[in-house]
């Protein structure tokens, strides 16, 4: 399902070259997903943000260090490496990660590490009765076939639950709260 805001089209990072584009775009892998969660727009967004968190609830995330954080016209700009890892495969990957509080966006670009693109997009949007809808996309190529063998489906389950993943996690810092019920009820009346 596309993101529904007009804004989200201005988040989009470009597409670096790559020595085999052809494989590149025979190997990208796209996840996109829309759906409504019991938390503010606000709350989500902060959590998103707080990219320090990710190791304690994220799957695969082993660790991350925020390399540069400035402050650009109201928005912030981070350059973060994370490192995943799954058993005895342990990698690295920076990226640039633009915060956009006031329109709730966030943009994540690749800078380096074992992939050939990577681009990671975030919006929320208020509904009202304390809950927000929340828009996440990735598409990823990894640069490497032997790579892609290794941790492919495991990378691309693991992007699969990560919207779960930070929902579970704002119950736990947010608690639950009657927007649960009132989300519940909005989604039953459509």
């Amino acid at each position: 399902m596309p993101l529904k805001t007009s804004r989200d089209s201005r988040l989009r990072a470009k597409p670096r070259s790559a020595p085999n584009a052809k494989y590149r775009r025979n190997h990208m892998h796209v996840y996109e997903t829309t759906h409504s969660v019991a938390h503010s727009a606000e709350e989500m967004f902060a959590l998103v943000a707080g990219v320090e968190d990710y190791p304690k609830f994220l799957p695969l995330c082993e660790g991350l260090e925020i390399k540069r954080r400035e402050q650009r016209d109201g928005k912030e700009l981070l350059v973060a490496t994370m490192t995943v890892g799954y058993g005895m495969i342990h990698e690295s990957f920076t990226t640039k990660v633009h915060l956009d509080p006031v329109a709730r966006n966030i943009l994540v670009e690749y800078l380096d590490g074992p992939f050939s693109f990577l681009e990671n997009r975030w919006h929320f949007h208020p509904l009202g009765g304390g809950a927000c809808e929340v828009a996440f996309y990735i598409a990823y190529a990894f640069r490497s076939r032997l790579f892609e063998r290794l941790v492919g489906r495991l990378f691309g389950k693991a992007v699969e639950r990560y919207t779960s993943a930070f929902e579970a996690r704002a119950d736990v810092v947010y608690g639950r709260t009657d927007a649960a019920s009132r989300l519940t009820s909005m989604t039953a009346a459509d």
